[in-house]
């Protein structure tokens, strides 16, 4: 007979969620399915083969419970307790991180003056440094 475990408690130490508050209140917000059906109470047993599918940030994630969890460990540890099925999507990159890191370029003239531009405008508008 396999040992089970709180689902809360799992998703805690399995590290999908940072406390275990957030836990129970993903449990029951009626989201979270085990193994096909919606569960919508945080004390519902979880063993080993058992499928979990959630919302987590803006992905779904599938996970198969391979063991319960004894502790809430290191990253490591905790990534022993499932599997995986539908790793998340790399993040698409912003036009600023295409670019290397340099920020979006901008019409010239539009837009707040850089500081170049600012000491040019006092300058033509007669207006000396007080420095």
């Amino acid at each position: 007979m396999s040992e089970t475990q709180r689902l809360d408690k799992w998703l805690w130490f399995a590290r999908f969620l940072k406390s275990r508050s957030l836990a129970t209140t993903l449990a029951a917000s009626g989201k979270l399915r085990l193994n096909g059906q919606l569960i919508s109470k945080a004390h519902q047993q979880v063993k080993e083969g058992d499928m979990l599918t959630f919302p987590l940030g803006p992905h779904i994630r599938v996970i198969k419970v391979l063991a319960p969890g004894s502790r809430r460990g290191p990253a490591p540890e905790a990534q022993t307790l499932y599997e995986d099925l539908s790793p998340p999507l790399p993040r698409e990159k912003r036009p600023e991180e295409v670019q290397g890191g340099q920020p979006p370029l901008r019409e010239p003239g539009s837009g707040r003056p850089t500081k170049r531009e600012r000491r040019a405008i006092d300058q033509l508008m007669g207006e000396e440094d007080e420095d």
